[in-house]
């Protein structure tokens, strides 16, 4: 079996914090320089994320999009031989007409989708709603993005929104571009937890599934979650809804963050405060997995996936902030995890290296404007993209499919952080 494509990804994020937006792409300088795609296809990569955000294209209602720039931009990805996964949301609640808990969200986006499609049919793939869950976690049950809900009834009607949305963004869309394809992201988190835990660490277990089980029609009235939903307020003909209309991914997207994988503490052992959280039953500390020791690792996960949809899957994110050498051992750790899936009979056909601009104000989840600035495979320096040091070793991966060996004796950060906690 071959081993996955390399793509490239750039943080394209517009989020809501109150009335404000934060363009990643605008702070970061992407709209007004010239040769960034130039750049990124010296690396030898054939599959781009890139975005047509609504937020950006259409920020009133009234508005008539202007695709005039990302016009220019996907004919000179055509002319560089690059195929553009065209996002549609990321992370966002929509223009300021509209959000994520709008009854109308769903079939205002769809129309936006249709605008997209009509003026550029050849566009093949498409993630209408980037992450639906965790931007679902961010914005409904913790607070951190708009509309800023503290509750499980609110993350499960924003999910839910969301994802009816990418259908109907989907059924616009093919009926312009009958072969259009749907590649579906979501973070690819995992919980672990403390004994007493154990039990709400399979509850986020089962709920990180949501996405693509709600998607490819598996919730139905003997799924773990279908009373669940409906006591949260999911009227029985929203979920019928996705039964009656399945749109299951052609490409399950999956995100991989040394964060990604999650442990619950009963214990406080020097926990950062801000970890400090309830289900109503315990109080407890949500930590990366990686501080207390465990982890299942990246091919496990993905062999998961695989054995619960059959689905072609790609990893849509790869990234980590950090030095420049820690950078190349993640992402080498995570190449030869994604290699070994596939070679135990998963169909992976994409690793995406992300962030390849670096991004902003993560640190805070976006919540801060500090100018907080990660750098990946370029960084953007006095406006202009500067390869790192991470450059030649990510090209060659794309065109060799090999990078340089980590010595076995120098383990990432992420393998040795329990030792000092």
């Amino acid at each position: 079996m071959r081993d996955p494509a390399i793509w490239g990804g750039i943080e394209c994020t517009i989020n809501r914090i109150g009335d404000s937006y934060y363009d990643q792409l605008e702070i970061g300088g992407h709209y007004r320089r010239q040769g960034d795609l130039k750049m990124i296809s010296s690396l030898g990569i054939k599959k781009i994320r890139y975005p047509i955000l609504w937020e950006k294209h259409q920020p009133t209602e009234d508005t008539i999009p202007d695709f005039t720039w990302v016009s220019a931009q996907l004919e000179q990805l055509a002319s560089l031989n690059i195929i553009p996964i065209v996002g549609l949301v990321h992370h966002g609640s929509g223009p300021v007409f509209t959000n994520l808990e709008d009854p109308l969200f769903p079939a205002r986006l769809a129309k936006y989708a249709a605008m997209v499609a009509s003026r550029f049919p050849k566009i093949r793939y498409y993630t209408p709603v980037n992450e639906p869950l965790t931007t679902a976690r961010f914005s409904g049950l913790y607070g951190h993005w708009y509309p800023h809900h503290q509750s499980e009834r609110k993350f499960f009607h924003l999910l839910v929104n969301q994802l009816k949305a990418t259908v109907l963004c989907m059924q616009a869309i093919r009926l312009i571009t009958p072969d259009a394809k749907l590649v579906q992201t979501e973070d690819l988190g995992y919980t672990h937890g403390s004994d007493p835990l154990g039990y709400q660490a399979e509850y986020e277990n089962k709920r990180r599934l949501l996405t693509n089980d709600l998607l490819c029609g598996m919730v139905n009235p003997t799924h773990y979650f279908w009373k669940i939903l409906l006591d949260n307020g999911i009227p029985e003909h929203e979920l019928n809804f996705f039964l009656d209309s399945p749109c299951s991914p052609d490409i399950v997207g999956v995100n991989y963050y040394v964060t990604s994988e999650r442990y619950l503490d009963h214990i406080n052992c020097g926990h950062p405060e801000e970890s400090f959280g309830s289900n109503g039953k315990h109080s407890y500390y949500d930590i990366a997995a990686v501080r207390k020791g465990y982890s299942i690792g990246l091919s496990a996960l993905l062999m998961m996936t695989w054995e619960r949809y059959r689905i072609p899957i790609a990893i849509t994110e790869c990234h980590i902030n950090c030095t420049p050498d820690e950078q190349l051992r993640w992402i080498k750790e995570q190449w030869k995890a994604t290699c070994k899936a596939s070679r135990h009979g998963a169909n992976i056909v994409g690793f995406t290296i992300w962030s390849l601009l670096g991004a902003y104000d993560w640190d805070s989840l976006l919540t801060s404007r500090r100018g907080s600035y990660e750098y990946g495979v370029f960084r953007i320096e006095q406006d202009r993209l500067i390869k790192t040091e991470l450059y030649d070793h990510v090209r060659k991966l794309a065109i060799s499919g090999d990078m340089p060996e980590v010595k076995d004796e120098e383990k990432g950060w992420w393998h040795q952080v329990s030792m000092k906690v």
